[in-house]
């Protein structure tokens, strides 16, 4: 499934009081791969910009004026997106303002040109309760450099987002790594041999830890202990 991870820059925190998109940054995945491709565009506002979000990405009044409004990159973007799954981190922010953008110009909504949303803040607060999980600390957590954010960018922080969402799903897509491994052919006759299988025995220390660790898991679960009531059931 073709995967866009994007990202957005907007003129203040709430599209239904007239804020409006500044920046969309978008970059694509295929089969778990970054392809190179990425939409990316600067967008005058047409009103302006309030000073505590300038300071949150430093895109100026001054900057966008001479760029192109939504209404110029609607289709390209639409283009973009068609038919993807969408990656965005704290989805319902940039799905709204861009469902307002599209809704002026009485286009599809994002749910409408995407096949899914997948919000990776939600995902990240199932992985990781109680922890901070913005964009920074994320890329703290799964060893993506992020040495180049000293603003919020919104390509910037689609490409970091993507290896970021790479690293929260590798696990969940061990299957597709091999099925992406070079297949031997073993057709032409002959008997594959395999090297002496050995057999790392547990020592006494090892032992002793996992029985006390057992011993925590029958205790937590209440007696409940599936490893112990194997064990049980196995001949002596």
């Amino acid at each position: 499934m073709r995967k866009i991870i994007l990202d957005t820059e907007t003129t203040g925190l709430d599209y239904r009081t007239g804020d409006r998109v500044i920046e969309i940054g978008c970059v694509e995945l295929h089969g778990r791969q970054l392809t190179g491709q990425r939409f990316h565009a600067y967008i005058n506002p047409e009103r302006v910009i309030d000073p505590g979000a300038i300071a949150i990405h430093g895109l100026t009044n001054e900057f966008l004026a001479d760029k192109p409004k939504f209404v110029d990159i609607a289709k390209d973007f639409m283009d973009f997106v068609r038919g993807s799954e969408l990656v965005i981190h704290n989805a319902a922010f940039d799905v709204g303002f861009l469902n307002n953008e599209l809704g002026l110009l009485k286009h599809e909504s994002i749910e409408q040109l995407c096949s899914e949303v997948i919000d990776t803040l939600r995902m990240a607060r199932e992985m990781r309760p109680g922890k901070k999980n913005n964009l920074n600390a994320l890329c703290s957590e799964f060893g993506v450099d992020n040495s180049g954010r000293q603003l919020h960018g919104a390509l910037l922080d689609a490409e970091l987002l993507a290896e970021v969402y790479l690293a929260m799903t590798r696990g969940q897509n061990s299957l597709e790594i091999e099925f992406d491994s070079p297949v031997v052919d073993y057709s032409m006759g002959g008997t594959r041999k395999r090297p002496p299988l050995t057999v790392l025995s547990a020592s006494a220390e090892e032992l002793v830890e996992h029985d006390r660790v057992l011993d925590e898991i029958a205790k937590a679960s209440k007696g409940k202990c599936i490893w112990r009531e194997l064990e049980s059931a196995l001949p002596s």
